[in-house]
C-alpha cells in the first residue's frame, strides 16, 4: 500500500500540492510506524516522527542530511557495542590530517567525515554511510608509508562517495523482507547498517568501482598513486589473506585494474617516506602494535 501511494498518488500530488501533501504523507507514514509496532516504543517528538516517516518513503533517495543522521547513528552502535577505538588524541589527529586531506578531494566534499583509529592489530579497514570511516591499527602498522595507508582511506571515502553503503542496505532490506522499494524504517536501517559494515563483503563492482574512485582522490590530493598497488602487492605476500582482503575481490585483478587506471604523472607525490612514516607509527602505539 505505501509502495503505491508513493509510485501513483503521491507523485503525482506534489506537482500540484507541493509540500504540503509531502508532509501529510510524512505524518500518515509516521503514525503508521507508531501504530503498528509491536514493541514498546522511546517517546518521539513531532519533528522525529515525521523524519522517521520520511526515511521509510526515501531510502531509494536519502538526501545527504538524512545519511549523515542514520550514518551517526550506525557509529554510536559501532562504537558503543562492536569495536574499540583508539582514543589517544595524537592518533587521532593523524588519521583525521590524512582523511580530511583526501575528502576535501573526493567525489564528495560537501558532507562530514568522521575518520577514526580502531584499537585492533588486525589489517582491515571499513566505512559507512555518512562520511564514517575506520582505520585499524594493525593496517597501519603495515603500511610502509603514508601514501599506502592514503590509498586505504582514499578507498573507503570511494564507498561513501558512491553511496555503496545505501544501495545496498535497499537491496538487503528488501531481500530480507524488511521493506518495499519504497523505503526501510530508520531503526531497521542503523541495525542493517551495523551489519553491513562489519560482516557483509560488498559487490565485486564496488570494490573495483570504490579503487578507481580512490586512486582519483590521492592523485588530486598530491599523494603518489603508486602508494594503492604496493599496498595491495604487500598484503598479497601475507603468510595468510589479512582480513580487509577476506570481503574484497581477487586482489590480483585489482592490481592489474588499479595499473592500467593510474596517470603515469601521478605515481609519484607524496608520502613515500618510509623511514618518517616509520617514526611517526613509532611515535604513535610505541611497541603496541608488532612491525608487519
Amino acid at each position: 500500500m505505501l509502495y503505491v501511494i508513493k509510485e501513483g498518488f503521491w507523485l503525482r500530488s506534489r506537482r500540484t500540492c507541493g509540500r504540503g501533501i509531502y508532509l501529510f504523507l510524512s505524518l500518515i507514514v509516521a503514525a503508521g510506524i507508531w501504530v503498528i509496532s509491536p514493541q514498546p516504543m522511546q517517546a518521539f517528538s513531532l519533528p522525529e516522527l515525521i523524519f522517521r516517516g520520511i526515511q521509510v518513503i526515501q531510502l531509494s533517495n536519502l538526501s545527504d542530511r538524512q545519511e549523515v543522521t542514520v550514518g551517526r547513528q550506525i557509529n554510536q552502535q559501532l562504537v558503543g557495542k562492536e569495536l574499540k577505538v583508539y582514543r589517544d588524541p595524537a592518533a587521532t589527529v593523524y588519521i583525521n590530517r590524512i582523511g580530511q586531506r583526501l575528502a576535501g578531494q573526493s567525489d564528495r566534499p560537501n558532507i562530514p567525515y568522521t575518520f577514526q583509529v580502531v584499537d585492533d592489530d588486525n589489517i582491515n579497514a571499513f566505512a559507512t554511510m555518512g562520511g564514517f570511516v575506520y582505520v585499524n591499527k594493525g593496517l597501519m602498522a603495515a603500511a610502509d608509508n603514508e601514501a599506502q595507508l592514503a590509498s586505504v582511506i582514499g578507498h573507503e571515502i570511494g564507498h561513501i562517495s558512491a553511496r555503496h553503503a545505501i544501495k545496498q542496505m535497499r537491496q538487503m532490506a528488501i531481500a530480507s523482507g524488511l521493506a518495499s522499494a519504497a523505503g526501510l524504517d530508520g531503526s531497521k536501517a542503523v541495525q542493517i547498517g551495523v551489519e553491513l559494515a562489519l560482516r557483509r563483503p560488498r559487490s565485486r563492482q564496488a570494490e573495483y568501482e570504490a579503487d578507481q574512485l580512490g586512486l582519483q582522490t590521492m592523485g588530486r590530493s598530491g599523494y603518489a598513486q603508486s602508494g594503492m598497488v604496493d599496498f595491495m602487492k604487500k598484503l598479497l605476500n601475507q603468510p595468510s589473506p589479512p582480513s580487509i582482503l577476506s570481503t574484497h575481490p581477487a586482489t590480483a585483478d585489482r592490481i592489474a585494474a588499479i595499473s592500467q587506471a593510474m596517470d603515469p604523472d601521478l605515481a609519484s607525490g607524496d608520502g613515500l617516506n618510509n623511514d618518517a612514516y616509520r617514526q611517526e607509527i613509532r611515535s604513535l602505539f610505541g611497541s603496541q602494535v608488532s612491525s608487519q
